[in-house]
């Protein structure tokens, strides 16, 4: 084993944050194990020998039991493990399905939690590691259309706090990276996503708006990938790194809806989400 951190990220398919994470890592001087359900999707960083390239399913136990296998084989270690991988969900909650709803938490809730706990016995042996889950700003101030989305990224918000207080006896840092609008590729999934949806009854003269949402992180002043990710690494690496990071296009904004009364949380949201 050397001295450089090894990182396992799930999510990193090109075009998404997961990928530019792996790129910043790999700038830093880490061994970078960047995972994905498609080793197509990451065919650039394959083709870089500073990356082990790993298929993972974050649905499957077994998948990411043969992941962290072959990691331990090759490297014999984990520093830190970054749970990226997500998807999105859009549509009024009274009428998405309840399929759409457990495949959403199943990705980004279950996910990473069976990530946490297929590593968490190695770091605790070592008596250290890191584990960073990557939230969502809009657990600040919940709005229209996203209601699945956000509220799973709230129970990741949640289940990071617990475990940095249950995993400090054994050494391991818990850091809840908390993305505003970053540019990546969770638009298009998004939208993908959306229009495997049914026909809305209820809602079906609020159709376009509904779909605009799937592009709202997505603009022109939504902060770069390589940004995001160069300041998000630079923190993780720290000595002793922060419980709670959060950069990108309204994380300010969002930090201060936070603190105002519903009443005006909710004019606010009503005014700039169309409903």
């Amino acid at each position: 084993m050397d001295s450089n951190p090894v990182v396992l990220i799930t999510g990193c398919s090109q075009g998404g944050i997961g990928h530019a994470l792996a790129r910043a890592f790999a700038a830093s001087d880490c061994r970078v194990v960047a995972t994905g359900r498609s080793k197509a999707t990451m065919a650039d960083l394959e083709q870089d020998p500073r990356f082990f390239v790993q298929e993972l399913d974050v649905l499957s136990e077994q998948s990411v039991q043969n992941v962290l296998s072959n990691v331990l084989e090759k490297f014999g270690k984990i520093d830190v493990l970054v749970n990226n991988a997500g998807v999105q969900c859009v549509g009024p909650l009274a009428e998405v399905p309840l399929s759409a709803m457990e495949q959403t938490f199943n990705t980004n809730v279950f996910g990473p939690m069976r990530l946490v706990q297929a590593v968490v016995p190695h770091m605790a042996y070592r008596k250290k590691g890191k584990i960073v889950n990557v939230g969502s700003v809009t657990v600040a101030a919940p709005g229209p259309w996203a209601g699945t989305y956000t509220a799973s990224k709230a129970a990741l918000h949640s289940l990071t706090d617990t475990l940095r207080l249950e995993l400090g006896h054994f050494g391991i840092d818990v850091v809840n990276v908390v993305p505003g609008a970053v540019k990546s590729n969770i638009g298009k999934s998004a939208i993908a996503s959306y229009n495997r949806m049914p026909e809305w009854k209820l809602y079906k003269p609020f159709e376009a708006v509904i779909r605009e949402r799937a592009y709202f992180s997505q603009t022109t002043k939504s902060t770069p990938t390589e940004v995001f990710a160069k300041n998000t690494v630079a923190t993780v690496l720290k000595h002793n790194p922060p419980p709670w990071f959060s950069f990108g296009h309204y994380s300010t904004i969002m930090a201060i809806m936070y603190h105002l009364p519903l009443s005006v949380k909710d004019f606010i949201m009503k005014k700039t989400m169309k409903c």
